[in-house]
C-alpha cells in the first residue's frame, strides 16, 4: 500500500512523498513497520518535520446530530527538520505500534463494514501547507478476542454491524477517545433481545469484554438496555468454554420476555 503527495511549495517543482507499508496486517499490541520517502522536486526545500501516526474515522454524537470525524489516536515523530536537494531521495523507516485498544477491521480475513482505520503520514515543508493522507490497515482480532466472538456464533448469533463511538465506556481500562461496538442479531433462543453490541477494552495483560443488550418490550412494560461486564486474561483464556460462559448470562437476559 503506498500513496503519493505532491507539495506545491513555491510553486511547481515542489516535493513528494511515499509511504510503504512492509504488512498491513497487524494485532493490536503489534507494530506496523513501514518507509516514508521524501523525492526531492525541482528546488531545494526545507522540511520542518515529518511524522506518521494511526487515525479512525468515528461516530460522533450530539443531542442534535450525528457526524463522522477523523481521530488519530497515536503519532510519531520521525527525526528532525532537514533541507531535501532536487531530485534526492530521503527514506524514513519506522515502525509504528498498534495500541491494545484498537478496534478490530477483520474478522476470519472478512472486513468488518464501516471500520476505517490507517496510518497517517504528514510532512510539513517551510511555506507549504501539510502534506497529509491515510493508508489503510487491516487490524485482526487477538487469540482472546477472537475466543469470544467465535462462542457467539457457536450460540447462533450473526453479525450485523459494526462501528466506532466517541465517548468512554464507564468502568473500564479504556484509554483511547472512541471505543468500538460489534453488533450481533440473536437466534430464536434468546427472543427476548434485540440484539447484542459487544466491546473490547484491552491492556498488555487482560481486556473487559463489555456486552450491551438490548431487551424487546413486554406486555406491560418497555424495552431497555442490560449491561453486563466481565474480564479475560490475555494468556490464560484457553481453559473457559466461553459458549456455555455467555449462554448462562444472555439466558437470563432474554430466554423470554419480561411480561411483568
Amino acid at each position: 500500500m503506498a500513496f503519493k503527495k505532491l507539495l506545491a511549495s513555491l510553486g511547481a517543482g515542489g516535493a513528494s512523498v511515499e509511504t510503504e507499508l512492509t504488512e498491513v496486517n497487524v494485532v493490536p499490541g503489534g507494530v506496523v513497520q513501514g518507509e516514508v520517502r521524501i523525492q526531492g522536486g525541482s528546488v531545494s526545500q526545507n522540511v520542518e518535520g515529518l511524522s506518521v501516526g494511526l487515525q479512525a474515522r468515528v461516530e460522533v454524537e450530539t443531542q442534535d446530530s450525528e457526524y463522522k470525524q477523523d481521530i488519530e489516536f497515536t503519532k510519531v515523530r520521525l527525526g528532525g527538520a532537514f533541507e531535501i536537494q532536487p531530485g534526492a531521495v530521503h527514506a524514513v523507516p519506522f515502525g509504528l505500534e498498534i495500541p491494545w485498544e484498537t478496534p478490530i477491521t477483520m474478522i476470519d480475513g472478512q472486513a468488518l463494514r464501516g471500520m476505517n482505520i490507517g496510518v497517517t503520514t504528514e510532512l510539513a515543508i517551510a511555506r507549504a501547507v501539510d502534506s497529509s493522507d491515510l493508508d489503510p490497515i487491516n487490524v485482526h482480532p487477538l487469540p482472546a478476542q477472537k475466543a469470544i466472538m467465535d462462542a457467539f456464533i457457536q450460540l447462533g448469533f450473526r453479525f450485523k454491524s459494526a462501528d466506532m463511538e466517541r465517548g468512554h465506556i464507564r468502568g473500564t481500562r479504556q484509554k483511547l477517545p472512541f471505543y468500538q461496538e460489534i453488533e450481533f442479531f440473536p437466534p430464536q433462543q434468546y427472543r427476548g433481545i434485540n440484539q447484542v453490541e459487544l466491546s473490547f477494552v484491552a491492556d498488555e495483560h487482560v481486556m473487559d469484554v463489555v456486552l450491551e443488550m438490548d431487551k424487546k418490550p413486554g406486555l406491560f412494560s418497555e424495552g431497555s438496555d442490560t449491561f453486563r461486564s466481565f474480564q479475560v486474561g490475555l494468556g490464560d483464556f484457553h481453559g473457559t468454554d466461553w459458549a456455555a460462559y455467555l449462554n448462562q448470562w444472555l439466558s437470563e437476559v432474554g430466554s423470554r420476555r419480561n411480561w411483568l
